[in-house]
């Protein structure tokens, strides 16, 4: 991978029973530095919660987290227990009709802020108000993931 990387050897990890571990010349890195050096990019990445959409930092330790809050995880869990024993998919989201309302307004708000580029593009526009239209997606595009 890198031209100037010190020979790697995998050797029996003297801590485990059963694992192993890179060697790089005859060094052995502390299993700290191993964790994060094999995690991946996309693993460290932010994530969404899986009930309301909000943003979740992954700590870089341990396994990922699902849910922004502890009333996230709670409200996952009430669902989960409601639909238990109906024909309704455990993963399936129910949304009320307001929820419904609120993510179709959003969406269009999407639509609409992408409209108000392509016309800016057209029409030859600046640097400072394609940059502003675009960060206006963005945002738009944001608080259109969330589903509640």
């Amino acid at each position: 991978m890198f031209l100037n990387a010190p020979p790697v050897r995998i050797v029996p990890d003297p801590n485990r029973r059963h694992g192993w571990i890179r060697a790089y010349a005859d060094v052995i890195l502390p299993s700290s530095t191993r964790r994060l050096e094999t995690m991946s990019v996309m693993s460290r990445r932010v994530h969404a919660c899986a009930w309301c959409g909000r943003e979740v930092a992954d700590s870089g330790m341990g396994r990922r987290r699902r849910y922004c809050r502890q009333s996230c995880r709670q409200r996952a869990y009430e669902h989960r227990s409601a639909v238990k024993g109906t024909s309704i998919p455990e993963d399936a989201v129910v949304l009320s009709s307001e929820e419904a309302s609120a993510l179709i307004d959003r969406t269009f708000e999407v639509r609409c802020a992408a409209e108000d580029v392509a016309t800016a593009v057209t029409e030859g526009a600046g640097v400072d108000e394609l940059t502003r239209l675009c960060e206006e997606l963005i945002t738009r595009a944001k608080d259109a993931e969330r589903l509640r």
